[in-house]
């Protein structure tokens, strides 16, 4: 039997061989993804209903980026000394006490506050993520792994801005409440803190990863699967960090910077986009972002296929690069339908090449190396939607809706572009073996 007959089976039978801590780390993805589902689509709104312009909705998220970007180090370095699970457990928790702050009371200053606990506590279980999930998988089945989760996420976005919707329709008409009010969004928020306490529970029945806790078998095994095996030089690197091949850094990361910097000027203020160009209601919009996240879903759990066929890199460039022309679409047409086409494929093919790509890079680097490259992706990240929120602000200040939004379309499908084009360039070499692989008899 060639090599192509056996790679359907051998594609979707790893979906069913992940690790307990694996299928654990899946279930807290579900719930907590799901608040911070309901985080992205309603917040802004809820900021909105409260009065405040769009530019200061831009400077709140800005602070927030900000936040997240100066925690990515200190927590990756945490991290290699107590363990991924506590970081995640912390960062949960941090999350929950930031949610109290948001529904206890709607003071600008207060409101700062808990939105930087928020990013700070999202942000420390970010960057621990892909580690966690690399050291208890292995690497026959890492892409369905990257994938499940990745998609796991997108799930909860289908059925926190359907039900996360309905639920808080609901409770507010049986209280009186103005359904595009404050009082309807706070409901929103009791219902994330809920979900976070159901992920911090899940997250205390995975296995301790501390590496005082770990067994010599598993240090030597190096992390396929192991727990991170200690670096010996970290603690004579600078502030922890230890990188061998900093050009492989740079090559995996400048990328993820370009696209963050062009997202960071769109995507956060999507809901804004919508609503007021086309003036739906918070059902109708939810349900706008839910149809969004069903083709994502099926994107991402198919793309790990696409990857044994063709190569990592391969996969990623196709949908990536395909998804860039519904930009144009997205940004400038002027009809509904449309735009929602174009928001659900765009985001399916963007979106589904991120776990793949997630999963190549922390197989490039040494498993010491593996939170602080994910921290660095992560800070990143962050960097460039500070940097795309300050352009979104400052073009809503000056150029105003229509003009500020035509050159943030603009940036973001130029610096998408660039982005893919690089990751070709770089890396086209990595899928040689699998092609070869492929076509063997």
């Amino acid at each position: 039997m060639t090599a192509r007959g056996r790679l359907g089976p051998i594609a979707f039978r790893a979906y069913g061989q992940f690790h307990r801590d694996a299928r654990l780390i899946l279930v807290v993805s579900l719930v907590t993804g799901a608040a911070v589902s309901l985080y992205w689509i309603d917040f802004n709104l809820y900021l909105s209903s409260l009065g405040f312009a769009t530019a200061t909705i831009g400077l709140v998220a800005t602070i927030a980026a900000v936040a997240g970007a100066l925690v990515a180090f200190p927590a990756s370095a945490v991290s290699d000394r107590v363990g991924r699970r506590a970081v995640i457990a912390g960062g949960t928790g941090i999350g929950l006490i930031a949610l109290i702050g948001l529904i206890a009371s709607d003071a600008l200053p207060l409101i700062i506050v808990s939105v930087v606990l928020w990013s700070i506590g999202n942000q420390a279980v970010q960057v621990v993520m892909s580690p966690y999930m690399t050291e208890h998988s292995d690497r026959s089945h890492r892409n369905e792994l990257f994938a499940a989760q990745f998609a796991i996420m997108n799930v909860t976005n289908i059925v926190a801005a359907i039900l996360g919707a309905v639920v808080a329709a609901l409770v507010a008409g049986l209280l009186g409440l103005d359904p595009g009010g404050p009082g309807t969004y706070r409901i929103i928020l009791v219902l994330m803190a809920v979900l976070l306490g159901a992920g911090l529970a899940t997250v205390s029945l995975l296995t301790d990863d501390r590496p005082r806790a770990t067994t010599e078998r598993r240090l030597r095994q190096a992390g396929e699967p192991a727990a991170f095996p200690p670096d010996p030089r970290r603690s004579r690197a600078f502030l922890g960090i230890t990188i061998r091949d900093r050009g492989l850094f740079f090559k995996l990361l400048l990328p993820g910077l370009l696209i963050s910097i062009g997202a960071g000027q769109v995507i956060p203020f999507l809901n804004l986009y919508i609503q007021r160009k086309f003036g739906l209601d918070l059902t109708s919009l939810n349900a706008v972002f839910a149809v969004t996240s069903l083709g994502t879903v099926v994107a991402i759990l198919l793309l790990p296929r696409l990857a044994r066929r063709f190569g990592q890199i391969s996969s990623v460039v196709l949908v990536q690069g395909a998804s860039i022309p519904f930009l144009v679409v997205l940004g400038f047409s002027p009809i509904l339908w449309t735009v929602i086409l174009a928001m659900a494929v765009r985001s399916s093919l963007m979106n589904a090449g991120n776990p793949i790509f997630n999963a190549f890079s922390m197989e490039q680097v040494t498993p010491g190396e593996r939170a602080t490259l994910s921290a660095s992706m992560s800070l990143l990240w962050q960097v460039g939607w500070v940097i795309g929120g300050l352009l979104y602000a400052v073009l809503q200040a000056t150029l105003g809706f229509e003009g500020g939004y035509t050159v943030n379309f603009i940036s973001i499908i130029v610096l998408y572009t660039i982005a893919t084009s690089l990751y070709w360039t770089w890396f086209r070499y990595t899928d040689r073996p699998v092609v070869a692989l492929r076509t063997a008899v």
